[in-house]
């Protein structure tokens, strides 16, 4: 298989889309700013593989990002979503649905409670204010390359969509909006210990990604979130971990199901929607205890806990048992040795990390360069123009890749034979593309 680089219907609702929306699109990684061409657009997902509209059929490695862990249209997701549908689309009142997912998310993990809303973004931002309100402290340290959505004072040195763009402040969030944020190194536990020496009293909390997966997959090391809970712990800061991305990703507990290092708030998104709009954040049950309507703190959503999303994110969770995360990990195994094997046989530099069933690959200009990439500082040396080549001959053979190398690789327990097979197939002319590059 090796379709034309041309992709006519694609290009043209490109230019439509860049008529009304900035860009073309609605999240800026998706117009292929880091690796040339025209971005697909896709008209249908079944199992393993997406279609676009010029009805080619790609391979998918991006799994919407995450969330679909039993592939493209499940039936049983199918069916939660069509039943209540059926019922209505939106309430604005409790329903049954919003119930059983928060007590499926609460089984799942280490918190008391929890709150839904629509975005992951809205969990960290809806978080970060639970912390201060609790704290009564001003101060957030965040972790550069750790992406938290597009929350202001969080774009920091964020990676992700932003290290795409090798822009890594952005205009329209002022000083004023980033005056109470500190961003240190990640995996850097002595400047931990340091800031927390010299202001500990005034910092209300530290968020991180509980595995950091934008910046690449980067996982924290030397016990880091251990030494997170330590500091935060001795100075009454609260630890907020982010797992909207590893969130009952890389096992059924998400990643504190791996590491189990007890942070005070997390917040979950993307498997809890089962592909659609759900997020959370949750913890202890004090904590929660003063957010509104019980508590001081103020937080709401027209749409939070919405049935449509509720619905297909507790028929995702209800799929996920241990056999398909066993399954996930042996796919994501197979793979990562199948792109090294490839790449190592073009002799193009290059490293595979992973964290759980999350992996990425970095490709580099010479073999000098090759390391293990601990923070966000190392992440930015990999080599974007080998990375673009390599993506586009994998396009060009039905395999759809994230589009930047800054982004994590997601399989899916729909990865059959015959998708593997033509990933196997097609690796072989992307690493002779990279090594040309």
């Amino acid at each position: 298989m090796n379709y034309p680089s041309e992709a006519p219907e694609s290009a043209r609702l490109f230019e439509r889309a860049g008529v009304v929306t900035p860009g073309g699109v609605n999240s800026p990684v998706r117009a292929f700013g880091a690796v040339g061409g025209t971005p697909r657009f896709m008209v249908s997902g079944k199992g393993a593989y997406l279609t676009d509209a010029d009805g080619r059929e790609y391979v998918d490695l991006v799994s919407s990002w995450g969330p679909l862990l039993h592939g493209h249209a499940h039936p049983a997701v199918i069916d939660a979503v069509t039943k209540a549908a059926a019922h209505g689309t939106s309430f604005g009142a409790p329903t049954v649905n919003e119930v059983a997912l928060a007590e499926e998310i609460v089984a799942r993990t280490a918190i008391d409670q929890v709150r839904l809303v629509s975005s992951g973004t809205e969990a960290t931002m809806s978080a970060i204010r639970l912390a201060r309100g609790y704290t009564g402290r001003s101060t957030v340290v965040k972790f550069a390359g750790c992406y938290h959505g597009h929350v202001d004072a969080l774009l920091a040195a964020a990676g992700s969509g932003v290290a795409t763009f090798a822009t890594p402040e952005t205009e329209g969030v002022t000083g004023a909006q980033t005056h109470d944020t500190v961003v240190i190194d990640y995996n850097d536990a002595e400047a931990v210990w340091e800031l927390f020496e010299q202001r500990g009293d005034e910092i209300a909390c530290v968020i991180t990604e509980a595995s950091p997966g934008n910046m690449g997959v980067v996982p924290p090391r030397d016990s880091f979130n251990q030494v997170l809970r330590e500091a935060t712990l001795k100075s009454g800061a609260l630890l907020i971990s982010d797992e909207v991305m590893t969130g009952f990703r890389v096992s059924r507990s998400g990643w504190w199901g791996l590491e189990a290092v007890d942070a005070d708030l997390f917040t979950f998104g993307k498997v809890m929607g089962g592909g659609l709009p759900a997020a959370a954040f949750g913890g202890r049950a004090d904590i929660m205890a003063k957010l509104s309507p019980g508590g001081p703190v103020y937080q709401a959503g027209t749409l939070s806990g919405n049935p449509i999303a509720t619905a297909a994110g507790l028929a995702n969770l209800q799929l996920a048992t241990d056999e398909v995360y066993s399954r996930l990990d042996a796919v994501s195994t197979e793979l990562q040795g199948m792109v090294s094997a490839a790449l190592f046989g073009a002799g193009v530099p290059h490293r595979v990390q992973y964290a759980g069933n999350m992996f990425s690959v970095f490709f580099f200009d010479r073999e000098d360069d090759v390391r293990e990439v601990r923070n966000y500082d190392d992440s930015r040396t990999q080599s974007a123009s080998k990375f673009a080549a390599f993506f586009q001959e994998m396009l060009a053979r039905g395999v759809y890749l994230p589009p930047s190398g800054y982004e994590t690789w997601f399989v899916s327990g729909a990865l059959d034979d015959g998708a593997m097979s033509r990933i196997s197939d097609a690796l072989p002319y992307a690493a002779q593309a990279a090594a040309a590059a």
